[in-house]
Parts: structure tokens; sequence; C-alpha cells
């Protein structure tokens, strides 16, 4: 249920960009990581609730996920965690938790807007 408030914040930037430009949320491109603690079906289905009535209505909202890494204590590189395991696939080395996958952010928000000198 937390989705809700963020796809409101999400909804918000979207239409204040909106309004100032004088025109329509087309298109908002989110980044969302597999570990932040949102699910991007919800914010969908919450955006699409949200949205109507308002600058974003029929706007498309894309997620791109990040999947989380680990980073190996030995050699440093970065990878992603296979089931029951922690050992870096390059070195054999323990992996540890990163930021990488954490993510929430709006990317972009793609406008609309009307050329109102014709």
């Amino acid at each position: 249920m937390h989705e809700y408030s963020v796809t409101v914040r999400i909804a918000k930037i979207a239409c204040d960009e909106a309004e100032k430009a004088h025109g329509r949320v087309r298109e908002i491109d989110l980044v969302v990581g597999d570990e932040a603690g949102f699910v991007g079906e919800s914010i969908q289905m919450y955006f699409d609730v949200v949205s109507r009535g308002t600058p974003c209505e029929g706007a498309r909202l894309t997620i791109e996920r990040v999947r989380p890494k680990l980073r190996c204590s030995s050699c440093g590189a970065l990878f992603e965690k296979k089931p029951f395991s922690f050992a870096c696939p390059l070195c054999g080395g323990n992996g540890t938790p990163t930021e990488i996958g954490r993510e929430f952010y709006v990317k972009s928000v793609k406008l609309e807007v009307s050329d109102s000198c014709t």
C-alpha cells in the first residue's frame, strides 16, 4: 500500500512540470531497484487512478528495473548474487551488499507542449 503515496508524489512532480510548460505529460520514466521496496505493477495501477483529470492522464509510465549487485571484498568486482551464495563468480571471494538495486527516482518526464504562437 505504500506505493500509493509514492505514486501520488510521482504524479505531482510530473504534473508540476507540465503546468510550468503549459503542456501535458506523455511519458514518465522511473528507475526502480528490485530492493527499493516498491512493486512496479502497483505503481502503474495507482498511477492510472491518481492521474485521472490531471495533465498526467493517459501518460505512459515506464519502469526501468535495477537488479541488486554485490561487490567482491577480494577483487572488487560487481556481480549479481546467485541463490544461496555470496561468492564472487570471478575469484570466489565474499560479496558484500551495495546500494545498487535500491534506487527509486524519476529519470525523466516527457511533455507534449502546444505551440501557443499559432
